[in-house]
């Protein structure tokens, strides 16, 4: 497909020039509407939203949400809505930082700051893209096994074909990718709505656990999982991937053009985010219906989960569309994370390299440890894994957001698309609650 990349308004605060374009082979790609109602110019940008909602309902999240509600029933649930408002907040000033700046947050970054700092911080987006990853392989790798009985180390081989597949579809065009991703968030959504029409839970109880809670902060085990689903719900590589792909639309250089496409691009993600909310508190809800109200309170596998489902529920079915949900839920988030990966890459070390190669390094990168810990940890301990795969997720979040708010808050740096100081100040205070959420945990951990 042949396009040329958009030009960029002269913004004087950064350092250096921004380079090649981020994700340069689908940059601007997408058409949008100029004209017409505006829910059809809306559709436009409806894509890049779920690519990112993917991230907030990845196998790690199955993971912290199956044992906080087996554990702790419908309590953690405030969690689930915190985070996601927190995650709403963040992805739309990824969208402003793309649209405003014209760059992704890797290129923001290296852009910004010298090189010691810009690879320190490579480093730490890294490190969260290979949790992220690993949960996301353990979690495709134990769909297949309880839906096809495929052995964990096959399974996790077989996750690396995504690389091909986003090759292909992209060879297509970005928007079968994201077709894809919908269409399987589609029978997610579907497997879920079922499972809780058969579980039947205390909807009272649920309302209930929507409410805040001081027991989430002074329980350190509570709190551990609180965070861990912070972490599997805001994700340091969402906020790189959101700020590369919605480039993918010629919305145009103008400042107005430039306001449109984030008005759009912010009803996408927000709209996206919603529906990943339901998908997580489904989760929730269905653990604290069936193990949780059974006393089956230690439900940390998801295996063990799976087993569990038909005599609690009473119906054979159930544990197929569990499963049949974990895998769609492994394949999108492999897909995701390899793209951000990518985005990670090309952003911090302005690498250029063909598309194919690029993304075998930089799925290589996360597979090759995710497969290693796999085979290592085999059948017993992925639970425990997935969710500290959450937890350093959530440690890794703050060299991500800290950035990404500073930035926006920038007029050098971001023009006519600056962030509001409301905004930018309830995004500063998202960023310190984390942090110190994240030390109030690490001082747990070490007077454990």
């Amino acid at each position: 497909m042949d396009f040329k990349p958009r030009t960029m308004e002269n913004l004087t605060g950064w350092r250096q020039p921004r380079g090649e374009a981020s994700l340069s082979d689908v940059h601007g790609s997408i058409a949008i509407r100029t004209s017409g109602p505006g829910w059809r110019r809306a559709i436009s940008f409806v894509g890049p939203g779920y690519l990112v909602a993917v991230g907030y309902m990845d196998p790690g999240n199955w993971a912290t949400s199956l044992a906080g509600g087996s554990k702790f029933g419908y309590a953690l649930l405030t969690v689930a809505l915190v985070s996601n408002i927190m995650a709403i907040v963040l992805q739309a000033l990824c969208a402003r930082l793309a649209i405003g700046s014209g760059r992704d947050l890797a290129q923001a970054c290296r852009d910004a700051y010298g090189k010691p700092v810009a690879y320190v911080l490579w480093f730490m987006a890294e490190i969260a893209i290979v949790a992220t990853d690993i949960a996301e392989v353990i979690g495709t790798a134990i769909g297949l096994n309880l839906i096809f009985g495929i052995p964990l180390e096959i399974g996790v081989l077989i996750t690396a074909l995504d690389v091909f597949l986003i090759l292909y579809l992209q060879k297509l065009g970005f928007r079968w990718v994201e077709a894809l991703i919908i269409t399987l968030l589609g029978v997610i959504a579907a497997c879920f709505a079922v499972q809780i029409a058969l579980a039947d839970p205390d909807w009272g109880g649920v309302i209930r656990g929507f409410a805040p809670t001081t027991e989430i902060v002074t329980n350190p085990e509570m709190l551990y999982l609180a965070l861990g689903i912070l972490g599997a719900t805001v994700m340091p590589h969402n906020l790189y991937l959101h700020s590369g792909i919605v480039q993918t639309r010629a919305y145009g250089d103008t400042v107005p053009e430039k306001r449109q496409a984030l008005k759009y691009a912010t009803i996408d993600s927000t709209v996206a985010l919603m529906f990943a909310l339901l998908i997580n508190a489904a989760i929730l809800i269905l653990a604290a219906a069936t193990f949780n109200k059974a006393g089956q309170t230690d439900i940390v596998e998801i295996g063990q989960a799976h087993s569990l489902l038909a005599p609690l529920l009473g119906l054979a079915i159930a544990p197929t569309l569990f499963g049949i949900a974990l895998i769609c839920c492994g394949i999108n988030s492999t897909v995701t994370a390899t793209l951000a990966g990518q985005i990670v890459m090309e952003g911090f070390l302005h690498i250029k390299l063909p598309p194919w190669l690029r993304r075998l390094i930089t799925r290589a990168i996360a597979i090759i440890p995710a497969a290693g810990v796999t085979i290592w940890y085999g059948d017993s301990g992925t639970a425990k894994l997935l969710i500290l795969t959450q937890v350093v997720l959530s440690l890794q979040l703050s060299f991500a957001v800290f950035p990404l708010v500073m930035f926006t808050a920038n007029k050098a740096k971001m023009g006519a698309l600056v962030a509001p100081r409301y905004l930018t100040a309830f995004a500063m205070l998202i960023a310190i609650v984390i942090a110190l959420l994240n030390i109030k945990l690490l001082f747990d951990f070490v007077l454990a």
